[in-house]
């Protein structure tokens, strides 16, 4: 592919942000266009950026920008519209996660990226975190086996529902960390879920006037005979050192693996009210630079895209991954074992 990839982005949010920031560091990428419904937000955000042009309809801008791809970085529940009319465009395209939150969108979505020959990734960001990553070329040596079960622990703290995000009521922390752990234990397992039972407790949110449910707990079967267990929530406490209660076990046949991303030590500042762990490998800036495995994600799309390679994280899995979370929510309502569907 040509360079530099000339990227539009759709969402001028605090993600958004970072897509303009490493798009613009990046030596084979340009950007070039950013679309919010909020002009004076899309304008502020083009001056900060540089971006030559500002428009508040995407397909408006598909239609006059000249672009080449396009990072959409909105709400979950609204990323399949824009997606479509993306693909219907010609323009490749990187989607925070998840993909969809419907099955329909799912459907509707694959159609149009594969049926247009344009690629897509979702920014399932936790494959690039180095602890995950390591876990992963050690369980691919075969050294220690074959995975057979699993615990994964990915928690926010209780601001991120009440003053982080303002669609919280609109999501799930399903959609919003489970697509992160369910992602993670897939590609660590090497294999699907077939079937999930999940529970859930809800109250806290709902009394501060947020309707949407607190935790999820689930248990997930895997083809191949694993069996893993996944927690999410967003009503840790807020005095929690660390915003991410981040915490993964997996137990193969001949070995296991720990990993703790909450309280990874590597820098904690203290003052008169708390101790906080500083964010060093999640989100970072080393020199006005984007650094840190979140941004990685972002930066290795560009760099598939221009070399004509695979992407990490393909178009296939990431439905995958939406599809079994429809399903742990299915089941947390009915309360019954519930089977995955699979494209």
């Amino acid at each position: 592919m040509k360079t530099p990839v000339k990227m539009a982005i759709v969402g001028a949010g605090l993600w958004g942000k970072a897509h303009a920031s490493i798009y613009r560091e990046h030596p084979n990428a340009e950007p070039v266009a950013i679309c919010d419904l909020d002009k004076s937000k899309a304008e502020t955000f083009a001056r900060e950026f540089g971006l030559p042009a500002v428009y508040t309809d995407y397909n408006e801008m598909f239609a006059s920008c000249d672009c080449d791809a396009v990072a959409i970085v909105t709400p979950d529940f609204l990323h399949a519209d824009i997606a479509i009319a993306a693909a219907n465009s010609k323009k490749h395209m990187i989607i925070e996660k998840p993909l969809a939150t419907t099955r329909p969108d799912v459907s509707r979505m694959l159609d149009a990226i594969e049926g247009n020959g344009v690629r897509a990734m979702v920014d399932l960001h936790n494959r690039w975190n180095p602890p995950f990553n390591a876990v992963k070329q050690l369980v691919s040596s075969g050294k220690y086996g074959v995975p057979t079960n699993a615990h994964f622990r990915m928690n926010d703290n209780l601001w991120v529902a009440t003053d982080m995000l303002s669609w919280v009521a609109k999501s799930s922390i399903l959609w919003f960390l489970g697509s992160h752990s369910l992602d993670t234990m897939n590609w660590l397992i090497g294999d699907y879920p077939v079937e999930v039972y999940a529970v859930k407790t809800e109250g806290k949110l709902k009394s501060l006037g947020i309707d949407t449910v607190d935790t999820y707990m689930t248990t997930i079967k895997y083809a191949n005979g694993a069996v893993a267990q996944m927690e999410n929530s967003w009503v840790t406490p807020n005095g929690n050192p660390n915003v991410n209660d981040f915490k993964f076990y997996m137990l193969c046949t001949d070995g296991k693996f720990d990993v703790d991303c909450s309280s990874f030590n590597l820098c904690q500042v203290t003052d008169g009210e708390r101790m906080v762990s500083h964010d060093i490998l999640v989100k970072n800036y080393v020199f006005d630079k984007c650094r840190g495995f979140a941004y990685e994600s972002i930066r290795s799309f560009v760099d598939k895209l221009v070399a004509g390679e695979e992407f990490h994280v393909t178009l296939r899995e990431a439905a995958n991954v939406s599809l079994a979370i429809l399903a742990i929510l299915e089941s947390a309502e009915t309360g019954k074992i519930t089977p995955v569907e699979r494209v």
